[in-house]
């Protein structure tokens, strides 16, 4: 099952770039997808395979999001890196948002494969996406999560396995958009590897005063609070 795209020669449907360019390009010349997730503030993002961006199955229904798909799709298979005046140029940018929004997308579906996974479970073992910001979680390392699949929608936050609670990240990273790594992706990466579901219990903290809890979490003025406001309504 595939979507037709107008003005491509291949058979697939997809346009691809040409072979013969992609050979005589220097192997230590920087692609588009090097440049990107190498930026500042794009630590949880990994480079996704050209393979897999040109398997016309991962990309289904993502050509009806974008109005310049085609042109999106060229620059991030084949583009470089772009340069000062490109960067100032207001039609460059517009493009640069649409590949962005796009290579997002395809990231989300990527870090669900074997191989993402496998990618992404290493630099959660290294904390790269940082550690939970709850005091009794001792600093457990956390996973990126999207609130929502669409673009555009939500910045994105990371969840904590151990507390499994959502937070906003502490460093740069809080710019991403939150649909570049979906809803779905830490549930999935542990249930594809239960050994990460952490082993320490889950640390409960209980108010107390002297040494006693207090009733409820509240304590008496709270109960008094809510009552009243009850009893106003």
């Amino acid at each position: 099952m595939s979507e037709e795209l107008s003005g491509t020669d291949n058979s697939t449907g997809y346009p691809a770039p040409e072979e013969e360019e992609e050979e005589e390009e220097e192997a230590s010349e920087s692609s588009w997808i090097q440049w990107f997730c190498s930026l500042e503030g794009h630590d949880f993002l990994v480079e996704v395979t050209e393979d897999f961006i040109k398997d016309t199955s991962n990309l289904y229904g993502l050509k009806s999001k974008f109005p310049c798909f085609n042109e999106a799709y060229y620059e991030i298979l084949s583009g470089g890196i772009p340069d000062e005046d490109e960067l100032q140029n207001e039609q460059y940018l517009e493009l640069y948002q649409t590949c962005t929004d796009l290579y997002g997308l395809i990231h989300a579906r990527f870090i669900q494969t074997p191989i993402g996974m496998t990618i992404m479970r290493e630099k959660y073992l290294a904390g790269k996406f940082g550690i939970c910001s709850r005091v009794l979680c001792e600093r457990h390392n956390v996973l990126p999560i999207g609130m929502s699949n669409e673009f555009r929608t939500s910045r994105v936050k990371v969840y904590c396995p151990r507390c499994q609670e959502v937070y906003y990240p502490k460093d740069r990273n809080a710019e991403i958009d939150g649909a570049y790594f979906g809803s779905s992706f830490p549930h999935v990466l542990l249930q594809e590897f239960p050994f990460l579901y952490p082993l320490q219990t889950h640390n409960t903290y209980y108010p107390k005063i002297c040494g006693f809890k207090v009733h409820n979490g509240r304590g008496v003025y709270a109960e008094k609070v809510v009552t009243k406001y009850r009893t106003d309504i």
